[in-house]
């Protein structure tokens, strides 16, 4: 009897071992901050990247009053060679990324998280976050609302095999349940491989000179990895 229970053990944990290995890699999220008067915003992600082992990060650097990137980015950093440590790889990406604005700058201002809804969070919606954008009792600001929709783009010749893949649409809801809507997919983006899904990860604010303020609105993009679902990071950004 005590051997089967032994047989039995030692197979729950070939299981388990089998789960993990077929785990895909969840980007690490670091927010950087915003430049002086806000019309700057940078954060990095990073990881070790599944199946290959190699170590990456990617910095982001986006113009807020265009929501568009800032010349000469993303940075994208990839290792070749597995043993390289992925200090390494931030390091790279950090001395490219300050020839854009140095971090000393961004952390200066680097803002406030108003909201987070990391990917290991199940009881959170992932389609809706409303926050106060600063911790000021009671509040002197409204509230931002934000609310992302899952759309379908069909299958697509870079991902075959995959299904649909997805785009989204983010709004922000605004007094009297007014919306603008920030982003709309008409396609996907090839820096996003093949999406499958998309939730609100955070909001970041920041109140510059003036009393204006930026905010960035945090999104992981879920995509198709090589051994399970990976997780990334993008931005939309604005001004009021």
């Amino acid at each position: 009897m005590r051997l089967i229970k032994l047989l039995c053990l030692a197979g729950l944990s070939l299981f388990a071992t089998s789960q993990l290995a077929h785990a895909g890699d969840a980007a690490e999220l670091n927010i950087l901050g915003f430049s002086a008067d806000g019309k700057i915003f940078g954060f990095e992600e990073f990881g070790i990247q599944d199946g290959s082992g190699f170590a990456y990060a990617n910095r982001f650097y986006i113009d807020t009053e265009t929501d568009k990137f800032m010349p000469d980015t993303p940075v994208r950093v990839q290792m070749e060679d597995e043993s390289v440590g992925l200090q390494v790889a931030r390091d790279e990406a950090r001395t490219r990324g300050e020839k854009v604005i140095k971090d000393e700058v961004l952390a200066a201002n680097r803002g406030r998280l108003a909201g987070f809804n990391a990917v290991t969070e199940i009881s959170a919606d992932p389609y809706k976050m409303v926050v106060n954008p600063r911790p000021v009792f009671p509040p002197i600001d409204p509230q931002l609302e934000f609310r992302l929709e899952e759309i379908s783009l069909g299958e697509i010749e870079r991902c075959p095999g995959i299904g649909p893949v997805k785009g989204f649409k983010l709004v922000h809801v605004g007094d009297g349940g007014k919306t603008d809507v920030l982003q709309e997919d008409k396609d996907v983006p090839l820096s996003r491989g093949c999406p499958t899904g998309y939730r609100i990860g955070g909001v970041q604010t920041f109140f510059g000179e003036g009393g204006a303020m930026t905010y960035a609105v945090l999104i992981t993009v879920i995509r198709h990895g090589f051994e399970g679902p990976d997780h990334r990071w993008i931005a939309v950004t604005g001004r009021t």
